[in-house]
């Protein structure tokens, strides 16, 4: 989404699912603040007891240490957020704080929470970035401080600019040993080898018929995109990667003293534990509240601890996951040195010998890493998929077919091909997606699909040198989708085509199914729920905010997850509440259901998953959404490649899975938008 501010409205770039497009709609004024506040994770922090409780003790230590060297305590806390650790601080015995915030909703909030809790008197907020304020008697703080809070890290830790604020801060705004709280950091990192995780970082060569279709040199030699790759760790079993050395400690920042934001590489050097082929890296970090690092919040997935059940969940913080540049064989024994270099705001890793100058940045030059998300690459390498696509198209083309592939980036067209199709064309509206897929034609020698690079509506028979397309193919999938439905694209692509179509023309899929299911989500839930008092502290007005945001729209509206990395369980039976036929054109009227799913088990309802299932033939089908059937407890295991829809209910409902209450919906496809509205209740019967 782009967006651009007028006097009265905003223009944001929207992903029009009718066209493929991308529309400028007209918003109010409100819309980019509801919005911020609303995908926010201000809920998921407040309500990270660890990290609270572990901040709270490494704040009333600090204080301390400077009480006891009979100084006043004056904090500076960069990026308070709400307030919360200022009002911990003064707890603590701090004499003053300066609380500072650049986001400006959150900077108000901040106010009227420091207020509603009555520390007005000892908390200033500023709402500036840090790097603007200033020190001095006209200035935002009277004096330097000696005590400096803060909460500035993402999943990689320096992504958010922390590196520059601390630099900055330890120049201009605290005092020479001063009291950091988290006093340091420190990073980690594990050399695997991976099919699973590997898979989402190059193409890989691939079975049709009988003959290989080999990736494109380029791309396999392609260091890719840099930019990290952050998930749930937790969710990636530890049978999917095997540890080719120990976990290494890569470096430490020590946020009390001057930090520098300037490129900086280390190593760590260490045995093979283990023959294989070195290709991702795994890495998370942990801070020391105190100096002693007695006081830990570590960001370690649950397979590191004891008890995986005892590892406190967040989503703000995750773990990251770094593709090598090029895989490497190793040998047990053998000695390996993986290097991490940072700039002032990302990582990257290398294994390379230490008299070697580190890498720079990876980048990417082959495009297939810029057009293709790392899920992307993942679906497109899933050898069960890719064999249920060459099924499907197996048993419809003939040495007489025509085809036509309508999806982004897609390699159906190219099975087409190799199955014998008498010609095959593809639509890429994307300059940059088909040289990628020319570049798999030319690795391949492949001289027989022509790739065009315009829309449906642009084509003509001329185009198609006079032939009628006897199969469409699609996925479907295409760039620009946001929401499971969103591809439906391919049926008005479908329309679009009608008049190039062949009497009797085979369209693969045949039909699409939306599915939803009722669920309890294991730690999801804590994104939307209200947190009311936070380790003590009213935080009222922020649920508030982040309500009425959502109530802006979001509310009413199922958002984009990827539920592999979120637990859940199904309090219903699936069920499959509308198809959309497309061997039939998008009707002009909408398309409406409604009905009622029981519960069927016993828990606390969060929301609704949804997804699309793909009718390829009248024996092939393909889920995004849940890969195999829902097991006796409720267990869901879901699609790595695709997200899944999920409508939260403004609050939970207690199941007794009896059967006599359930899950009221309502669903209405829109033709002339693309979208499905949807409106769900849930009520017993008496």
């Amino acid at each position: 989404r782009v967006t651009s501010a007028t006097v009265m409205k905003t223009f944001c770039g929207r992903a029009n699912p009718a066209t493929g497009a991308l529309d400028w709609v007209e918003e109010s004024e409100e819309y980019d603040y509801h919005q911020e506040i609303a995908r926010s994770c201000y809920a998921d922090m407040l309500h990270d007891h660890d990290r609270n409780e572990k901040y709270y003790q490494g704040i009333r230590a600090a204080v301390s240490r400077v009480k006891a060297r009979g100084e006043k305590v004056i904090v500076l806390d960069i990026g308070t957020g709400t307030g919360l650790l200022s009002m911990m601080a003064v707890t603590a015995g701090a004499d003053y704080c300066y609380a500072v915030e650049v986001f400006k909703p959150m900077a108000d909030a901040a106010f009227r929470i420091v207020k509603k809790n009555g520390f007005s008197d000892k908390i200033k907020i500023i709402n500036k970035h840090s790097t603007e304020v200033t020190v001095g008697i006209d200035g935002d703080m009277e004096t330097r401080a000696n005590v400096l809070v803060t909460e500035l890290f993402d999943t990689e830790l320096i992504g958010e600019g922390a590196l520059p604020s601390y630099e900055h801060a330890h120049l201009n705004l605290v005092q020479a040993g001063c009291e950091a709280v988290p006093h340091r950091a420190t990073v980690y990192a594990q050399l695997v080898e991976s099919e699973q995780l590997w898979s989402w970082a190059q193409l890989q060569p691939m079975e049709v018929d009988g003959r290989k279709l080999l990736p494109p040199p380029a791309v396999s030699h392609c260091a890719g995109a840099h930019s990290v790759c952050d998930i749930q760790l937790s969710q990636v079993p530890p049978h999917r990667f095997t540890p080719l050395g120990p976990l290494c400690t890569m470096f430490s920042v020590d946020f009390s003293k001057p930090v520098s934001s300037a490129p900086q590489s280390h190593s760590s050097s260490f045995p093979a534990q283990s023959s294989g082929r070195a290709q991702v890296v795994l890495s998370w970090w942990d801070i020391d509240m105190d100096p002693s690092g007695s006081i830990v919040c570590s960001m370690a997935p649950s397979w590191t601890y004891p008890d995986p059940q005892s590892a406190p969940w967040r989503d703000h913080w995750m773990q990251s996951v770094y593709f090598l540049p090029v895989e490497r064989r190793v040998a047990e024994g053998e000695e390996l040195s993986l290097t991490v270099s940072h700039d002032d705001y990302s990582l990257w890793y290398s294994l390379q010998p230490d008299s070697e100058a580190p890498p720079c940045r990876p980048c990417c030059v082959c495009q297939a890493h810029l057009v293709w998300t790392r899920t992307r690459f993942g679906e497109l390498n899933d050898r069960q998929r890719t064999q249920s696509y060459v099924r499907a198209l197996r048993s419809v083309i003939k040495p007489d077919s025509v085809c036509l592939g309508v999806s982004d980036g897609s390699l159906l067209p190219i099975f087409a091909h190799m199955l014998g199709a008498k010609k095959v064309f593809s639509l890429e509206n994307s300059g940059m997606l088909k040289q990628v897929i020319e570049q798999v034609l030319n690795a391949n020698s492949m001289r027989g699909v022509q790739i065009l690079g315009i829309r449906p509506d642009q084509l003509s028979s001329t185009d198609l040198a006079g032939e009628q397309i006897s199969v469409l193919i699609g996925e479907p999938y295409f760039s620009t989708s946001l929401l499971p439905w969103h591809s439906l694209y391919f049926w008005y692509c479908r329309t679009a085509l009608v008049r190039l179509l062949a009497p009797n023309a085979t369209i693969l899929p045949c039909s699409a199914t939306l599915c939803m299911v009722a669920v309890e989500f294991q730690d999801l839930w804590r994104i939307r729920a209200p947190c009311g008092t936070c380790e003590g502290f009213d935080v009222g007005p922020m649920d508030e905010m982040v309500q009425q945001s959502l109530d802006f729209r979001e509310s009413h509206e199922a958002e984009p997850q990827p539920l592999w990395e979120y637990p859940c369980r199904a309090l219903t039976q699936p069920r499959a509440v509308m198809t959309f036929d497309f061997l039939q054109c998008v009707p002009e009227q909408p398309i409406r259901c409604q009905g009622s799913l029981p519960f069927t088990r016993r828990g606390r309802c969060h929301g609704v998953a949804l997804w699309m299932e793909y009718q390829l033939n009248d024996d092939i089908k393909v889920s995004m959404g849940l890969t195999r059937p829902v097991s006796e407890e409720g267990a869901c295991e879901w699609s790595l490649h695709r997200k899944q829809g999920v409508y939260f209910f403004r609050s939970p409902w207690e199941s007794s899975g009896d059967g006599r209450a359930s899950v009221s919906y309502s669903f209405t496809f829109e033709p002339s938008i693309g979208d499905i509205k949807m409106d769900f209740t849930v009520a017993s019967q008496p």
